[in-house]
């Protein structure tokens, strides 16, 4: 077992044994409406080296990383919570939020193109890489008073640039209000170091260090079954990596999902089936 995936399966064995219940839950599950309670720890802290190959998924289950590099480019390419534009890049999870305009409202991508978040962060780099103050944050208040879908869960990535023994990385920390771990969790991390890598390619900078910072991380009721099952399997001591395959310096707007590649990824299965709390 490799690093990466006893990080994991770690964190699941200390929400099962040390988190607390969660009281007045906000979610219901889709199925059939009930509440969704979960069992939850807070102020979550993960770590990883990207430069020596620890890339934040598990192989527990398997993880759709093409569908979530499509939902990243969405959101921090395309600029839209449009879901007809969604539909046509193949993703249609955020369609139980849809509003009448079609759209999941003033949230993720319609933010970052009302405040220009990650082209102001690139024109930061490009003034001064060493600048400290590279944050790019959905959690605008304005937004969220002005439309009703569900707040954004991840809400803002904080990256940092070191120059060692000549060679520029680019590191970067992911901030969450909460994570459904078993579901999302390594799909947000895998998510933004893939946006990470696009920033970096931009430079032609290497990645470096990836930080997850979650609040609040939980396992719904319904999904301890799964939990405990994905505690029993015991997956291969291999290391999977995500190359981008495009030269250095290419814009990040000219990337696609189809330059991202994953190898040595040897997932767990059958896949676990659950029952999506809203």
């Amino acid at each position: 077992m490799n690093k990466v995936d006893k990080m994991f399966k770690d964190l699941i064995k200390d929400i099962l044994d040390n988190g607390v219940w969660s009281e007045n839950a906000r979610p219901r599950y889709k199925s059939d409406g009930a509440v969704a309670n979960s069992i939850y720890l807070t102020d979550v802290k993960l770590k990883f080296d990207l430069s020596k190959g620890e890339f934040p998924i598990t192989q527990l289950r398997p993880i759709a990383i093409k569908s979530g590099i499509k939902e990243m480019l969405w959101i921090w390419q395309k600029k839209t919570s449009d879901l007809g534009v969604a539909h046509d890049m193949g993703i249609k999870w955020w369609d139980d939020w849809a509003m009448e305009d079609n759209t999941i409202g003033q949230r993720y991508g319609a933010t970052v193109n009302r405040y220009d978040i990650l082209d102001g962060v690139i024109k930061k780099l490009v003034q001064n890489p060493f600048n400290r103050r590279c944050i790019m944050n959905l959690w605008q208040y304005a937004d969220l008073s002005e439309t009703a879908p569900l707040d954004p869960c991840a809400y803002e990535m904080v990256f940092d640039v070191r120059k060692k023994d000549g060679v520029m990385y680019l590191d970067a920390r992911l901030s969450q209000r909460s994570s459904d771990v078993l579901i999302a969790g390594h799909l947000n991390m895998m998510q933004y170091v893939a946006l990470q890598m696009m920033v970096a390619k931009h430079f032609g900078w290497q990645v470096g260090t990836f930080s997850w910072n979650v609040m609040n991380v939980h396992i719904y009721d319904r999904f301890i079954p799964q939990a405990k099952e994905l505690l029993n399997r015991e997956p291969k001591d291999t290391k999977p990596r995500l190359i981008l395959n495009v030269p250095d310096g290419t814009n990040y707007k000219d990337i696609k999902a189809e330059d991202f590649e994953l190898v040595d990824y040897e997932p767990i299965k059958p896949q676990l089936k659950f029952d999506i709390a809203l």
